[in-house]
């Protein structure tokens, strides 16, 4: 959620495309999101695409509601739907999990107002190559093809460390202290994702018989990343992907979405 000064990514990021012979490419979604032809970088191979005959899947809902609340029977119907879905999908969804829907809508409603602004602005937080946190557009210099259609801007969250506000004072330094209601916001959903991940932890443990505690006690004190994920308007969207085929490198993925944004705490 930060950046520093484009240049010297760019410049690396182009120094690369002469190497390999390609066009240099900046992604900046104010502008790229009206370009009529894709550039190479960002086409994908139909073999890597979703199959849209695909059948929709029946994943089952998990509800956190009375699980919340103490209940041992709900743990016990969360955990035995958690362990089916877990065997059969690898995820599922969870309903009533207690996260206040103002958070979740001012949480939506500042990441639209962030990669809404030019993209100068955005890269003072640019992120260095090797880091997990700071902004990002499509990894260029990362990648040189089958880029994905994507900004994002991510940030590390430590629960150790609750009473320190890193994420807001991570994103107020990078970003300006104009961005504090910003930084207040996603700090406080890093608090909030912490704790319902623990929940889900209990109900893992549960679901596989080591006890409601075993993950949980093992999590207390987790690393987590905020990671807010922009998929602009494409004008070939067919030739694209928004995020291609990969497999979080985490314990535990909590991902909500609407329709063109999503963030994931991880």
């Amino acid at each position: 959620m930060a950046i520093e000064s484009v240049t010297n990514t760019q410049c690396t990021a182009n120094q690369e495309r002469k190497d390999d012979g390609e066009k240099p490419v900046v992604f900046d979604s104010s502008v790229i999101r009206y370009e009529l032809n894709v550039p190479q970088q960002f086409l994908w191979p139909d073999e890597q695409k979703p199959c849209l005959n695909a059948p929709e899947l029946k994943v089952p809902y998990v509800d956190l509601g009375r699980f919340l609340t103490g209940d041992p029977a709900s743990a016990v119907e969360a955990s035995r739907i958690i362990d089916e879905a877990c065997r059969k999908y690898g995820f599922f969804l969870i309903v009533n999990h207690g996260v206040d829907s103002k958070l979740i809508s001012d949480a939506h409603r500042l990441m639209d107002d962030f990669f809404e602004l030019p993209l100068s602005q955005k890269q003072r937080a640019q992120r260095k190559l090797g880091d997990n946190q700071g902004y990002a557009s499509s990894f260029i210099g990362r990648y040189s093809s089958k880029l994905p259609w994507q900004e994002t801007l991510s940030v590390e969250y430590s629960a150790e460390k609750t009473n320190s506000n890193t994420v807001k004072n991570y994103l107020c330094n990078k970003l300006g202290k104009q961005f504090e209601q910003f930084g207040q916001v996603y700090q406080e959903h890093c608090e909030v994702m912490s704790k319902l991940s623990l929940g889900i932890m209990e109900l893992l443990g549960l679901s596989l018989g080591v006890g409601r505690s075993y993950f949980r006690d093992f999590f207390e004190g987790n690393c987590s990343v905020l990671k807010l994920n922009y998929y602009p308007p494409c004008q070939k969207p067919d030739l694209t992907l928004g995020a291609g085929p990969h497999r979080d490198p985490t314990s535990l993925t909590i991902l909500h979405q609407d329709d063109v944004v999503a963030f994931k705490f991880m």
